[in-house]
């Protein structure tokens, strides 16, 4: 059993200087590529590894296996997870309140030395991690660089804030009294990451909760499993106590449920599917025998996000700015522009140069770099083509639409792009997470704003435009949690662009902003009386 102690021999780090974002790898340089194949080759050669729960720091075997995939090559296993159940639901949750009752008193210092700790390790093996990203879920060198890069930031980010919130204050001290603002922990907490960052939205959900005091029970993507372990490997490497991160991969009908629903449960902090995040929020809200406190849910549930094209607007940009936001990763980002809305005047000539752009695109096994790699399973690859075929029916096929077939059997879509697409037509409507886009005519700017927002969500945005008239106008009435002007909708940084939606995205809860550590604790005011000053006798003498 691990002492409470997180910083080993050590002295407890403290972040040095100001907040700066992880840079990017540039694989133009050779070096680079030569480094990245060679750790594709040595996380390759560790495929397939078997994995335990860790539960208290135990490593638990189970009757039931997850076999996480490589979705370019579905007959290579990436590693073998057991698979929680309802029934190690009560060990998790006892492992984790045990943890808390110390955790929770360990100083603000030693936790943020753990999470710098854990950025160093990570720093120092970035390739390794960029490897397992791409043979995981898939991901082409770039793509999976930024959810490297994304981790350490969040890592580093969080824990500057978490001094930041130690050091809080009451706006006055009250005349006669000591005043104190204490930012304490919740308790234990489910963490539930998707797949398509599997490492940035997991260690960034777990490194705030735990940063402030709470323990965590994590249940990772069945999609996704191994890169989760790695990263609690990572904690437990940097002096994490056992108990304070519970690993269990598992189902959410069964072991999800049961922790969601635990009456010891704090708060759950989720980033997924409307639906999954809506029945979270149903089953949190519902008060259980012996609870004695309303949970807290954190949500991200995705978008249909638009880029909204002027007809003043720099063409080139904003052609880029489109593919880029619709097909990286395949689009399978919630944050990922879905749809295109073009003002009358630009939209045959931006349909045409769409065309010409995306034919540019290459699909393939993302360890030899493609643009677009596979999409993340059989049953998402189903769902993608079922939109293929409803959108010959709703709009004009101008580009991909097939699936290719590919000689290891991965789940691959080509870049699919639709014009004439009504603004009411389920293409337009339903987040279908995948490469396909709805390209949509306005008949000027007015109408534009309006269809930007006619959906149901509300998570990113872009508009392109010189005029400063329509940038501002845009400002106060596109609505949506994260807005982009002149840029992609995707690719958030962390500090920059604090990322969370309005309706039904979520509870825009803005990960990697000044805000964020707040949803994971609760305020305490303290106010001690001073006693009275004592009276000096004041007496008159020669």
């Amino acid at each position: 059993m691990a002492t409470v102690s997180v910083t080993s021999s050590i002295e407890p780090r403290t972040p040095q200087g100001v907040f700066r974002n992880e840079p990017f790898i540039d694989f133009k340089d050779p070096e680079n590529v030569r480094v990245m194949r060679a750790a594709l080759e040595s996380v390759g050669a560790n495929l397939g590894g078997e994995y335990g729960l860790i539960i208290g720091g135990e490593r638990v075997k189970t009757a039931d296996k997850i076999r996480s995939i490589n979705p370019a090559r579905p007959a290579q296993v990436v590693g073998v997870h057991q698979k929680a159940g309802a029934e190690h639901a009560e060990k998790a949750m006892a492992a984790a309140l045990r943890a808390f009752e110390t955790w929770s008193r360990v100083s603000a210092r030693e936790r943020v030395s753990l999470l710098l700790g854990a950025a160093e390790i990570i720093r120092r093996r970035k390739f390794e991690f960029a490897a397992w990203l791409t043979y995981e879920v898939g991901k082409n060198w770039a793509e999976a660089d930024a959810d490297v890069g994304e981790t350490i930031d969040f890592l580093e980010f969080y824990a500057r804030e978490a001094l930041r919130l130690a050091a809080a204050a009451t706006p006055i001290q009250y005349p006669g009294e000591r005043d104190e603002l204490l930012y304490i922990p919740l308790g234990v907490g489910a963490v539930i990451p998707p797949w398509n960052f599997p490492f940035a939205i997991m260690a960034g959900m777990t490194a705030a909760a735990i940063v402030t005091g709470n323990t965590v029970i994590l249940k990772p993507s069945s999609d996704s499993p191994t890169i989760a372990e790695k990263f609690v490997e990572v904690l437990e490497e940097a002096g994490m106590p056992d108990g304070v991160v519970n690993f269990c991969p598992g189902s959410g009908a069964a072991f999800g449920n049961a922790i969601v629903e635990h009456p010891k449960t704090r708060f759950i902090a989720f980033t997924g599917s409307k639906a999954v995040g809506l029945e979270i929020n149903e089953r949190a809200a519902k008060t259980q025998p012996g609870q004695i406190w309303i949970k807290r849910t954190i949500l991200e549930m995705g978008g249909k996000d638009t880029i909204l094209v002027c007809e003043d607007a720099d063409l080139d940009a904003a052609v880029e700015g489109v593919v880029a936001s619709a097909f990286g990763f395949s689009g399978q980002k919630c944050s990922a522009c879905s749809r295109a809305i073009i003002e009358a005047p630009l939209y045959d000539v931006f349909v045409e140069r769409i065309r010409e752009r995306v034919a540019k695109l290459t699909v393939g096994d993302p360890t030899e770099n493609h643009n677009l790699g596979p999409v993340i399973n059989k049953a998402a690859l189903q769902s993608m083509l079922r939109y293929v075929e409803i959108g010959k029916k709703e709009g004009r096929l101008i580009a991909g639409g097939s699936a290719p077939a590919k000689e290891d059997g991965g789940f691959y879509l080509e870049p699919t792009v639709f014009a004439d697409v009504a603004p009411d037509a389920a293409l337009a409507q339903e987040e279908i997470f995948g490469p396909v886009l709805a390209l949509i005519k306005a008949a000027n700017f007015d109408a534009g704003l309006a269809l930007a927002n006619n959906t149901e969500y509300g998570l990113t945005g872009s508009v392109y435009s010189v005029s400063r008239e329509r940038l501002e106008r845009a400002r106060r009435e596109f609505h949506v949690g994260n807005l982009y002007f002149n840029r992609k909708c995707t690719g958030a940084m962390v500090g920059a662009h604090p990322f969370g939606g309005f309706n039904m995205s979520g509870t825009d809860s803005k990960a990697g902003g000044p805000d964020y550590l707040l949803l994971f604790t609760q305020a305490k005011s303290v106010a001690e009386k001073l006693p009275p000053e004592p009276r000096v006798e004041r007496t008159r003498g020669l």
